[in-house]
């Protein structure tokens, strides 16, 4: 494919996901990731598209622009499977914890199904229907919590009545999902309400631990929820590059890979 036809292509595939990812354009293109990279570049200083870690975005998009469920749960399937995996190793037995709305929380959820007896407080709808909709769910003795609060896109409950829900419980976990990472603006959303909302997640939990893939890294919301500072563990997945290890296991409190 010449090179005119594949800058078009990758403007188009950007514009139609807002987020790509290098492997995926390899693959759909029929040439190498270098390749890839080099275009994205060239795109990059001609303004129609902007690098993240591991592929492209639209330029400043994701500050403000908040995906649907549906469009984040396509993305990186794999790496949050592995993620969600190491992160059930953390559940004990009759433990309260709390799982924050997000697509990364979602497949951890999925896998406590048939985990162990636990309450589970949680603003995400989708989380919420899950467990509602399982036969084991109360046969086990897990009960859910659901917040209550005004609905995102991504099917998030948030706002006041979530807030004010959450600052009357006493978590011992919560699993945070989060749309950026970086190393000056720490761990950031798009939505406003959002972050206040896992803010006060944050503080009615002993220890917070913070579920996000590598193309979480270098991506900035509008809002910033916590420092990296604040979390007391970071599960992310073998695509996260050598400086970003560096910088995030300087920052969290502990930070894990979750091997495929």
């Amino acid at each position: 494919m010449l090179q005119a036809a594949r800058h078009t292509a990758i403007v188009d595939a950007v514009q139609r996901e807002r987020v790509v990812r290098v492997t995926d354009l390899a693959q759909a293109l029929g040439v190498s990731a270098m390749t890839v990279r080099r275009d994205i570049e060239s795109l990059e200083e001609a303004g129609l598209v902007e690098r993240i870690h591991g592929g492209a975005k639209l330029p400043g998009d994701a500050r403000t622009h908040e995906p649907g469920f549906e469009q984040k749960s396509t993305q990186a399937i794999t790496e949050k499977q592995a993620i969600a995996l190491e992160a059930a190793k953390l559940v004990k037995e009759g433990s309260a914890i709390g799982l924050s709305a997000g697509t990364t929380t979602y497949e951890l959820a999925k896998l406590l199904l048939d985990g162990p007896r636990i309450t589970v407080v949680t603003n995400s709808i989708r989380i919420a229907e899950l467990f509602h909709h399982d036969p084991g769910t109360s046969r086990r003795g897990t009960s859910v919590i659901v917040t209550g609060g005004e609905r995102t896109p991504s099917d998030a409950l948030v706002g006041p009545i979530a807030t004010s829900a959450l600052k009357q419980l006493h978590l011992d976990t919560l699993f945070l999902g989060v749309h950026g990472m970086d190393a000056q603006a720490g761990f950031t959303t798009p939505n406003l309400q959002e972050a206040e909302t896992n803010k006060a997640f944050m503080a009615s939990a002993r220890n917070v631990v913070v579920l996000a893939d590598n193309s979480k890294w270098g991506t900035v919301g509008i809002a910033s929820i916590a420092g990296l500072e604040d979390a007391d563990e970071l599960i992310t997945d073998p695509g996260l590059g050598e400086e970003a290890r560096r910088v995030l296991a300087e920052g969290v409190g502990k930070l894990r890979i979750a091997e495929a």
